[in-house]
C-alpha cells in the first residue's frame, strides 16, 4: 500500500488518542489509543498477529507515520525511505477481507484500502504476506489478488 511519490508535504497533526482508529474498527467504537496506537511508536507493544499489523500500517498510513511503516516492513523488501503522502490524499477506510495462517511463522492477510486524490477515488485490493522473525510481525510483500502481479507494498 505504497502511495504514489510526492513532494515533501508538511507533517501531520498527531491523532488524538480518544479519537477513533482510522482501521475502521473505530466505527465500532475503537479508540486510536486502545486499538492501532498500542503499537506505535517506540516502547509500544507488538501487534499479536498478521492482521492487527496491517490495521495498525493502515492506520500508519493515514497518520503519515512512515517511521512506523519502515520499522514493521521486512528487510528483505523494504525501501530505503517512503514519500510522504500527496497533498490532498485522504483514505477513506480499510476492509480486510480474510486473513490465514499459512505456515508457523507465516500469514497473509487480504484487504481493500479506499483512498480519496484530486477528486477521484482509488481502491487497492491486496493479499500481503506477513512473517514473524523474532517473534515480531513484519510486511513482507503483497500481490493483486485478481491479477497476482505485485501490488506495491502495504
Amino acid at each position: 500500500m505504497a502511495p504514489p511519490p510526492a513532494p515533501a508535504a508538511a507533517a501531520p497533526a498527531p491523532l488524538a488518542a480518544a479519537a477513533p482508529c482510522p482501521c475502521d474498527l473505530g466505527a465500532a467504537g475503537r479508540r486510536y489509543a486502545d486499538c492501532c496506537g498500542r503499537y506505535h511508536g517506540a516502547g509500544c507493544g507488538q501487534a499479536p498477529d498478521a492482521a492487527s499489523l496491517m490495521r495498525s500500517r493502515y492506520s500508519a498510513f493515514v497518520l503519515g507515520r512512515r517511521e512506523e511503516l519502515l520499522a514493521t516492513w521486512h528487510h528483505d523488501t523494504r525501501p530505503a525511505a517512503l514519500e510522504p503522502d500527496p497533498p490532498g490524499l485522504r483514505w477513506l477506510g480499510l476492509s480486510v477481507k480474510a486473513a490465514r495462517s499459512t505456515g508457523p511463522d507465516a500469514a497473509e492477510v487480504e484487504f481493500i484500502a479506499r483512498s480519496k486524490l484530486g477528486g477521484r477515488a482509488h481502491r487497492l485490493h491486496e493479499r500481503s504476506r506477513f512473517l514473524r522473525v523474532d517473534g515480531r510481525w513484519l510486511y513482507l510483500d503483497g500481490v493483486d489478488p485478481a491479477s497476482g502481479l505485485p501490488a506495491g507494498g502495504a
